[in-house]
């Protein structure tokens, strides 16, 4: 399967974000899904998924549909009960910019007029093309779970209470993440990483690490092609005179290339961190990007084991 990279695939999401507002109705002919004991919500990735039960706790049920770490999010494919899950949703969210497309296929071949739709990307301002990888931006949840906290309010009023209640706790709960990518930023801002791929961009970033790995490569491999040879050699020479502390490697995206880079840079004595771009079963989001962060700080310090 042709993976969608992020820099292609800005048109079907800018067509559609003109089309649905960020907590508006799907647009499309039908009646709603008979209403079950608790409403219905369906996230696209396991960590939109985290949040809402996090906010929601057992007032809903909850379906995240990209949920397993093994597997790359970018050659997904929906299923028929992926399928029902959207039929029957009160509220879904997911990230748009391309990554996640399958759901707008989904919810048109079950048009709900009352559903509600959360697209991350466009709610933080973002536009087709842009990079994705929204969830590692520290700006991004706050906002996110502000918005399911209102739509979730419109979906089931009586329990408004409670999930205003829990959105304190959440956004009280990302006090030491923000506090460990302050300390980060402190110690080791300006410090030179390498990426197989963009995936933590955004919290680079908010760290104020600079980036040397050519955009080129980058930018082949989330789109899974091969990076042209001159990126490819400029990569190797990077690595080989120690110009990056770091280097950043997609878990979830392992191909003869990011392998070979992963393997010349720990041959080379420089620290590899892995990052995922689906939350690991067993962690919250917080605990997932503080993991990370740990990781990262330990490799920046030279104390990785």
């Amino acid at each position: 399967m042709t993976r969608v990279g992020w820099r292609g695939a800005g048109t079907l999401v800018a067509v559609v974000a003109v089309v649905v507002a960020v907590l508006g109705e799907w647009p499309g002919r039908g009646t709603a899904a008979p209403s079950a004991s608790r409403p219905t919500v369906v996230a696209a990735e396991n960590f939109y998924g985290d949040i809402l039960g996090q906010l929601a706790g057992d007032h809903v049920s909850i379906t995240s549909i990209i949920s397993d770490p093994n597997v790359d999010p970018h050659e997904y494919e929906s299923s028929a009960r992926d399928g029902a899950a959207v039929a029957r949703a009160s509220l879904v969210v997911m990230n748009g910019l391309g990554y996640d497309d399958f759901m707008y296929r989904l919810m048109k071949a079950a048009p709900n007029p009352a559903r509600k739709v959360i697209i991350v990307g466009t709610l933080v301002g973002h536009k087709g093309g842009d990079n994705p990888h929204v969830w590692y931006d520290p700006g991004t949840m706050p906002k996110v779970a502000a918005a399911m906290t209102d739509a979730l309010s419109e979906i089931d009023p009586a329990d408004s209470r409670s999930f205003h209640d829990r959105l304190g706790l959440f956004q009280g709960a990302l006090r030491p993440l923000q506090d460990r990518i302050a300390e980060i930023r402190r110690r080791y801002g300006g410090a030179p990483v390498a990426f197989t791929e963009p995936v933590f961009a955004y919290m680079a970033a908010a760290l104020d690490l600079r980036v040397i790995t050519p955009e080129a490569f980058q930018r082949a491999v989330e789109e899974g092609e091969e990076p042209p040879a001159s990126s490819i050699a400029q990569m190797d020479d990077q690595l080989r005179m120690h110009q990056a502390k770091v280097l950043l490697y997609n878990v979830q995206t392992v191909t003869p290339i990011t392998t070979r880079v992963r393997q010349r840079a720990k041959q080379l004595g420089i620290p590899v961190v892995g990052v995922s771009e689906t939350e690991p079963h067993g962690k919250s989001y917080q605990q997932w990007m503080l993991s990370q962060l740990e990781n990262l700080e330990a490799a920046l310090a030279g104390t990785t084991k």
